[in-house]
């Protein structure tokens, strides 16, 4: 008999692949136990973002091909960041004429991909996960997640399912830490600032974790905060719900 389990393509991203693979391996976990197959296409690249966003578009298309062949032959694709996610499932139509076969496989393999937290509470139907975490936690609505993705109430739906969790909220959590890909590149100095309000807007709620779900704005803001002397910690929201506490907090060298 067929396995009916929806087969999913995880697409890892760049940083949680190169920095951060706990992510990744925490996501394989709670996608295993809403009862998906996953798979992780070893042809997998670069979303192409970089590229697009200092408008390279050639190269942008280029990466695109490239991961639309490897995840069409998925029933989702799902990545551990809005960023990512909101890259292929809102900018690669755009990269390819009207009317075009590229154009066609774009929406096609757009049209299936999904945030991870979002895609178990909204596509899988998870309400709760099984784990657990001591303490107050804050979090972080990323910018990418938030507006192109359509996440905000799923992973604090999740969050409060986590045994002996308090979430805290921060005073403007949708307010941007600065990163934003190339941003921080281009405008050190505009980025830093903002950074600099976002945790300490952070602290101000007495949590010792900062949550969010991208690993960019994670790096970014983890950097800043161990720069200042911090106690606080950043973590993928996927690693506390899949119980992964045991994984180091992201060091400054990560930033």
């Amino acid at each position: 008999m067929k396995d009916k389990r929806p087969r999913v393509g995880l697409f890892v991203t760049c940083l949680v692949d190169m920095m951060r693979p706990s992510i990744g391996f925490a996501a394989v976990r709670l996608l295993e136990s809403a009862g998906c197959i996953i798979e992780v296409p070893e042809a997998q690249t670069c979303c192409g973002q970089p590229a697009y966003n200092t408008g390279d578009r050639k190269t942008a298309a280029d990466l695109a091909l490239a991961v639309i062949a490897a995840f069409e032959p998925y029933d989702y694709v799902v990545a551990p960041s809005g960023s990512c996610g909101g890259m292929i499932a809102r900018h690669y139509p755009l990269l390819f004429a009207e009317g075009s076969p590229e154009r066609a496989r774009a929406e096609a393999v757009a049209a299936k991909t999904h945030e991870l937290i979002s895609f178990l509470t909204d596509i899988m139907g998870v309400e709760g996960v099984d784990a657990a975490y001591s303490g107050k936690v804050t979090y972080h609505d990323s910018c990418s997640g938030l507006r192109e993705m359509q996440v905000k109430a799923q992973p604090r739906r999740l969050l409060a399912s986590v045994k002996g969790l308090e979430l805290v909220e921060m005073g403007e959590p949708e307010i941007c830490c600065g990163f934003g890909g190339t941003f921080c590149v281009k405008y050190p100095e505009i980025s830093n600032d903002m950074v600099d309000k976002k945790v300490s807007d952070a602290e101000a709620t007495g949590a010792g974790l900062l949550l969010a779900g991208d690993l960019g704005c994670l790096m970014n803001m983890a950097g800043k905060l161990k720069r200042r002397g911090s106690a606080m910690q950043a973590r993928h929201v996927a690693e506390v719900l899949a119980g992964e506490l045991a994984a180091p907090a992201i060091a400054e060298g990560e930033d």
